[in-house]
């Protein structure tokens, strides 16, 4: 383990799409998705903790969910969950830990990831982890880790990069390319240079700030204004001024896509970003009509390939259902087929107009 080494997980978001078990005071990252008896952030937490120092591990989250992150991970010390005053998207989270860690240690490097994702091989993972970790100390240079695609999924953006690697297995990024519609997505599969983009990024510290003042040069300049007191009793006041002047931006927006330092690691390590019901679907193991189930009192009939999450103690009789997402919790019942999956959010806006928040 190497002292310079740190992590910040993102743990702010609501994950709407995992509604009606992801809600705004419990949302995804907090529960238990694939019934494995730890939830994401748990798993995220223990990934890390094999090989970065737990002391270097931070958890940048909603102030709301501060008391939830100590609750379920207990051996991460407190001071290092920071909780942003609001929602502001990627790039005023990472400018956040960034210049708090400036402030502490001028040498570090950061790895930054989603605390929401599934990764099944952890070896192959910390092994990309440190040849990322590796390039970024011995080059300016930004890594992002692109997944090695399996099939032309839409829900994911997309990193197309140069053939010719600058070191063993890392490569010079071309173009990123948000969410493409489907016949997009098979001509990037066909091509062979493009990658998945799993959104997770590795740099030194004082790179990514340098690059924070070229690209998103407000930002910068209202962090730089305060940053005397980070690691202080005065950063929470700090953030509380600093905030509401962000831009609500991601990185990948307001540095990635603009910087001309950035490569790639095509990885393999058993990815999903588990960003839908339809991705836990396929992380579950099915029965023999290939429903995936969780809840210890369902009787299926006549039901195949539905994605079943209910509660242990409700009995539930499925019957000639095929290709659902049914979800059942204490107040609300959701039946929706799979392929209208990414409209949930839109649904989700429909209970909000006519029930209000109560469901949210």
């Amino acid at each position: 383990m190497n002292k310079h080494h740190y992590v910040a997980i993102m743990a702010g978001g609501i994950g709407s799409r995992f509604w009606p078990m992801s809600r705004t005071n419990y949302p995804k990252q907090f529960l238990d998705i694939l019934n494995t008896g730890k939830t994401l952030i748990q798993w995220t937490y223990d990934r890390f903790a094999d090989f970065i120092p737990k002391e270097n591990i931070f958890v940048v989250t909603s102030e709301e969910y501060a008391g939830i992150v100590a609750e379920q991970l207990p051996d991460l010390p407190v001071a290092n969950i920071l909780g942003e005053p609001s929602r502001k998207n990627t790039a005023p989270c990472i400018a956040y830990i960034s210049f708090k860690l400036m402030q502490q240690d001028p040498q570090a490097s950061l790895i930054v990831a989603p605390s929401d994702h599934l990764i099944l091989d952890n070896t192959a993972f910390r092994k990309v982890c440190h040849e990322a970790l590796s390039f970024v100390n011995k080059h300016n240079a930004f890594i992002t880790l692109g997944i090695k695609p399996t099939h032309p999924n839409t829900g994911y953006g997309y990193i197309q990069y140069e053939q010719h690697a600058v070191t063993d297995n890392v490569f010079k990024v071309k173009t990123f390319t948000e969410k493409p519609n489907l016949e997009l997505a098979k001509t990037f599969l066909a091509s062979g240079d493009f990658l998945w983009n799993a959104g997770i990024f590795v740099w030194q510290v004082k790179n990514i700030l340098t690059a924070f003042e070229k690209h998103l040069p407000e930002m910068f300049e209202v962090f730089v204004a305060e940053k005397d007191k980070f690691n202080t009793a005065e950063e929470k006041p700090a953030l509380e001024a600093i905030y509401p002047q962000c831009t609500n931006i991601s990185i990948d927006f307001g540095i990635m896509e603009k910087a001309d330092n950035v490569y790639v690691i095509p990885s393999s390590f058993g990815w999903s970003d588990l960003g839908t019901w339809n991705s836990a679907y396929d992380n579950f193991e099915k029965d023999y009509l290939e429903n995936a189930v969780a809840g210890n009192n369902v009787v299926v009939i006549d039901a195949t390939k539905c994605m079943v999450h209910v509660p242990d103690e409700k009995l539930v009789l499925l019957q000639g259902l095929d290709d659902h997402i049914i979800v059942d919790t204490n107040d609300v019942l959701l039946i929706c087929k799979k392929d209208k999956e990414q409209d949930i959010k839109e649904y989700v806006n429909e209970v909000k107009r006519k029930k209000g928040d109560k469901y949210l």
